[in-house]
């Protein structure tokens, strides 16, 4: 449209130099002369006539395309990628960096990620605090002791007491403080979810939760002495749980096969997690506040694929390493592992 127009401008000034000059050269035949030029000057006056006729009629063909010219449509703005927020507990511990390490650079490959890492610690330490400041990652650092009655000690099965509990609780705390201190955070579209530091994910499951409406579930392989254990699916509908132990419970779910709307979250300020919930009803304690088995929003196909795996990283073995301490001998404390 641009460059038509530019074509018209120029034809009008080049039609109205040629009428211009051509009368000026017609004035100038005419000083000093008293002869009858008519018969001489009758094509010339009917080519002005012509060209002054070209001139009106592009003039108001460019009036009437400037007063129907159609605005340019702007190009529609992308829809932005809800946020996920994953909330994930960790505790001191040998494997401890090695664990983050692995976990953070699976959700570098993770659009629209932030990262909420909670210490089972009276302070931030230094080990976790550089790791998150080189992952590269959106990520929100935090620290919450776990209560002195549900510690585990060395020795007890790791089923004994729910884990995790309070650094969770803060997790929560932290993100709905924070949404709500931010211009419209209260309708913002997200997701939480809650990925422990040794399990395995699959980057599409990442994706299977980013629109999640209310509360989204899929299988967890490797878990409750299963190979997985999943909600089942009749009708795009959850029916049952397919699990090895206590199937009554509200939610059989693991901690790592379902995802929460960031705004049900919000709208639901007294949720959190029960440490005082029988062993198994952890998750319920957090869910059954929240929905219903029917609102429930099947993911994974149809609850047909694992994507994510509840794996245990084997604690190391220190037999040689605590016979070299006792010799003096030990590894160099300052290198960390």
């Amino acid at each position: 449209m641009a460059t038509r127009m530019k074509l018209k401008l120029k034809t009008v000034f080049v039609l109205y130099f040629m009428v211009s000059l051509m009368g000026l050269v017609y004035a100038l035949m005419q000083l000093g002369q008293r002869c009858d030029c008519t018969e001489h000057d009758m094509p010339k006056d009917r080519t002005i006539s012509r060209l002054r006729g070209e001139l009106h009629r592009l003039q108001e063909q460019m009036r009437k395309s400037e007063a129907t010219k159609q605005p340019q449509k702007q190009p529609l703005k992308p829809t932005p990628l809800p946020i996920i927020y994953v909330i994930t507990p960790t505790y001191a511990r040998l494997v401890q960096k090695a664990e983050l390490t692995r976990l953070s650079q699976t959700f570098l490959h993770v659009p629209q990620l932030h990262w909420i890492v909670v210490e089972d610690s009276p302070h931030k330490t230094p080990l976790v605090t550089d790791l998150l400041v080189k992952s590269g990652l959106t990520y929100t650092h935090l620290h919450m002791p776990t209560a002195k009655d549900r510690k585990m000690q060395e020795g007890d099965p790791s089923w004994l007491k729910p884990r995790g509990v309070e650094q969770r609780n803060e997790g929560l705390r932290w993100l709905r403080e924070d949404r709500r201190a931010q211009p419209g955070g209260d309708n913002q579209q997200g997701v939480v979810y809650f990925a422990d530091d040794d399990n395995t994910y699959s980057l599409q499951i990442f994706e299977e939760m980013r629109n999640t409406m209310r509360v989204s579930v899929w299988p967890v392989g490797l878990v409750g002495g299963m190979k997985y254990e999943r909600p089942v699916v009749e009708g795009g509908k959850v029916v049952r749980f397919h699990t090895g132990w206590r199937p009554s419970r509200p939610f059989p779910l693991d901690m790592a096969g379902f995802a929460v709307s960031l705004k049900l979250v919000l709208t639901n300020a007294e949720a959190c997690f029960d440490g005082e919930a029988p062993m198994g009803f952890l998750e319920s304690s957090f869910l059954q506040g929240l929905v219903t088995m029917d609102e429930l929003e099947p993911k994974a196909d149809n609850c047909s694929k694992v994507l994510v795996w509840h794996t245990r990283t084997e604690k190391p073995k220190m037999k040689r390493e605590e016979a070299l301490q006792a010799q003096g001998l030990g590894s160099d404390p300052a290198v960390e592992v």
